[in-house]
């Protein structure tokens, strides 16, 4: 069992109600790691964790013109992207999930790039979930997946999709990555012009946000 968060965000973005016009992005840089600080003891301190700019110096999409808003989750959050909430709310607290952290940067129509950072009550949980999540996407995007590619952290998952299938709601070429990392799970998407860009962004958004957390 998966909590089905991604499909639930990417092939749905454009039903999320991403509304960009007459807002003021926030102005992106380089993805610099700050000092990695102790472990999050409340959501807020989560947040401060995850990156505030990425590589690409694509705009941040400010956490309130989504919908559902982006920032804090909750494990009701979570599982309301889900088919089946009940089921999913169960499945997330067997993981451990105790909260976590929703930031995005682009649009729906162009290259877009995502961070989720999940806290839960022990590392086995943050593994399965990240694990689970990566089968989940691979059948749902059906690309290439690779479990710990040299070029990511131990523990992390690689998707990379090439050719775009209308379908999945993806707008180009894109690569995702899933990381257990302690008691943090670090999820990467990417859209890109190519599947190279993508998959380099990712690389660097994973160790940059790598770099924000508690050592595993």
């Amino acid at each position: 069992m998966t909590p089905g968060r991604f499909p639930a965000l990417l092939p749905g973005l454009l039903s999320l109600g991403i509304a960009t016009t007459g807002c003021t992005p926030t102005v992106a840089g380089t993805a610099t790691p700050a000092p990695a600080a102790g472990t999050p003891e409340s959501v807020e301190d989560l947040g401060a964790l995850v990156l505030p700019a990425v590589p690409s110096g694509l705009p941040r999409i400010p956490d309130d013109d989504l919908q559902p808003p982006a920032g804090a989750k909750t494990v009701d959050d979570v599982a309301g992207y889900a088919e089946d909430p009940a089921r999913e709310r169960a499945v997330l607290r067997d993981y451990g999930y105790r909260h976590g952290w929703e930031r995005f940067w682009g649009s729906t129509t162009g290259p877009l790039t995502t961070v989720f950072v999940d806290q839960f009550d022990h590392p086995g949980g943050a593994a399965a979930y990240a694990e689970d999540l990566a089968g989940n996407d691979a059948a749902v995007y059906d690309g290439v997946l690779r479990r710990d590619p040299a070029d990511l952290p131990e523990g992390c998952s690689l998707l990379t999709v090439a050719e775009v299938d209308p379908a999945t709601g993806l707008t180009g070429p894109a690569a995702f990555a899933w990381c257990g990392h302690g008691v943090f799970s670090v999820g990467v998407t990417v859209v890109s012009t190519s599947e190279e860009q993508a998959t380099d962004e990712v690389r660097e958004v994973v160790l940059a946000q790598f770099d924000r957390l508690p050592p595993a």
